[in-house]
C-alpha cells in the first residue's frame, strides 16, 4: 500500500493518545483500555513502558506523559536493539544506544539503530512508522569533520534506502533533538496501514534541501495524518522551527523566532485540511516545546499565551524542555499532535 493511501478507520483497532500528570499515568483505569506505552516528561527512568525523554523539564512544570491506550492486550518484545510493545495493530518502540560502548561512530549507529527499528516493525507486523522521536547527545557538535546532526542523517538515511523504505516522499512525521548527555535514543510509534504525509507550502521539504545542509538530507515529512480508529484522526506535527524556504529566519531573536515557527504550524495545519474531514486548530495542539537556552522558556510561553490565549491545550498542557535544536542558529522548536474527529483521503 502506498503512503498516499489509507484504509478505512473502521479496520483500525482504536488508539487512544492522552497527556496525564505522572500521577494519572501510573494509574490509569480507562476500562477495557491497556497502555501500548508513552512518551515520559521528567519522569522515572524505571517504568519500562513509559521511557523518557531525557532532557530537562522547564517552567517548574510537573513530570508528565503522552499515554497511548488501546483496546487489545499487549505483547512486549526485543529486536535487535529495539524495545517494543504491540497490540497486533499498532506498536511503539524505543532504542537507547550508549556511544561509548559503540565504536563505530554516530552515523553507522544511527544506521544500526533504524536497521533493528524496521526489523521490530517486520516482528510485531506494523510495517507502517507513524511518528518517530530522535534525541542524540550534542546533536551540534562536531563529528571529526562533519556536524553530528549530519553524521545522524547520513546513516539514518542508509538505513531507509537500504530497506526500501520511503526516505524521500512519504517518510514518517520526526523530530531530532540534542540532549546533552546520555544515549542516542529513538521512540517510534508505527502502525499496520500507512500514514498521510502532509508537507508545509512555506518550506521546502526536509528531504528536498540541498547539499549545503549535508550528504544527506533529513528523512521526515513536515506532519502525517493517522487514521486512529472509531472515526478519529491524529495529525502529528514534526519538529517545526523558524524556517521558511529552507533557510533560517530571525538569527539570534527567540521571540521572532517563536512567531514563525506558529506561522509554519498554522500552515501544516491548513495543509493537513486539504486531505480530509478532520478538523484541527493551532490552540488545541498538544505541543512539546524544544528551548535551547532555558532562560527563554518563560518569553516563549508569554508569546503562546497572546497567540492563541492563556487557557489553550497549546499553552496550558505544553511541556517546555531545555534541548538543543538541529540548527546551531535555531534557538526553538515546536512538535506536536491533536485528534480530531473524520475522515481522511488520499
Amino acid at each position: 500500500m502506498s503512503a498516499g493511501h489509507t484504509q478505512p478507520t473502521a479496520s483500525v483497532s482504536p488508539l487512544r493518545i492522552d497527556r496525564l500528570s505522572l500521577p494519572d499515568s501510573l494509574t490509569l483505569v480507562h476500562g477495557d483500555r491497556h497502555p501500548l506505552g508513552a512518551l515520559g516528561y521528567g519522569t522515572p527512568a524505571n517504568v519500562d513502558w513509559m521511557p523518557t525523554v531525557d532532557a530537562q523539564v522547564l517552567l517548574g512544570n510537573a513530570p508528565c506523559a503522552d499515554i497511548l491506550q488501546t483496546r487489545l492486550p499487549i505483547t512486549a518484545g526485543t529486536t535487535g536493539c529495539v524495545r517494543w510493545r504491540s497490540d497486533g495493530h499498532w506498536m511503539l518502540g524505543t532504542i537507547d544506544l550508549d556511544e561509548g560502548a559503540e565504536p563505530e561512530g554516530l552515523a553507522a549507529l544511527a544506521e544500526r539503530a533504524y536497521r533493528d527499528l524496521f526489523q521490530a516493525q517486520e516482528a510485531a507486523g506494523c510495517p507502517h512508522l507513524q511518528r518517530v522521536w530522535n534525541y542524540l547527545p550534542q546533536i551540534n557538535g562536531d563529528g571529526g569533520g562533519l556536524e553530528r546532526y549530519r553524521q545522524f542523517n547520513l546513516g539514518r538515511q542508509r538505513a531507509f534506502l537500504a530497506a526500501g523504505r520511503a526516505a524521500f516522499e512519504g517518510a514518517p512525521a520526526a523530530c531530532a533533538l540534542g540532549i546533552r548527555q546520555g544515549a542516542l535514543s529513538v521512540r517510534f510509534l508505527a502502525g499496520r496501514h500507512a500514514p498521510l504525509p502532509v508537507e508545509n507550502p512555506r518550506q521546502v521539504s526536509a528531504y528536498r534541501y540541498p547539499p549545503t545542509y549535508g550528504p544527506s538530507a533529513p528523512t521526515f515529512s513536515r506532519a502525517a495524518l493517522s487514521a486512529l480508529g472509531d472515526d478519529q484522526v491524529a495529525l502529528f506535527i514534526s519538529g517545526t522551527a523558524s524556517i521558511v524556504g529552507h533557510e533560517t529566519l530571525h538569527a539570534g531573536d527567540v521571540q521572532a523566532q517563536t512567531r514563525e515557527t506558529l506561522r509554519n504550524l498554522s500552515a501544516v495545519i491548513d495543509a493537513a485540511h486539504r486531505h480530509g474531514s478532520a478538523r484541527f486548530a493551532l490552540a488545541d495542539l498538544h505541543g512539546v516545546v524544544y528551548i535551547r537556552h532555558a532562560a527563554d522558556a518563560p518569553a516563549v510561553q508569554r508569546l503562546l499565551a497572546e497567540a492563541v490565549g492563556e487557557t489553550a491545550p497549546l499553552v496550558r498542557q505544553a511541556v517546555f524542555l531545555e534541548a538543543d535544536v538541529c540548527r546551531q542558529d535555531l534557538l526553538v522548536e515546536i512538535e506536536a499532535h491533536a485528534v480530531s474527529t473524520g475522515t481522511l483521503r488520499a
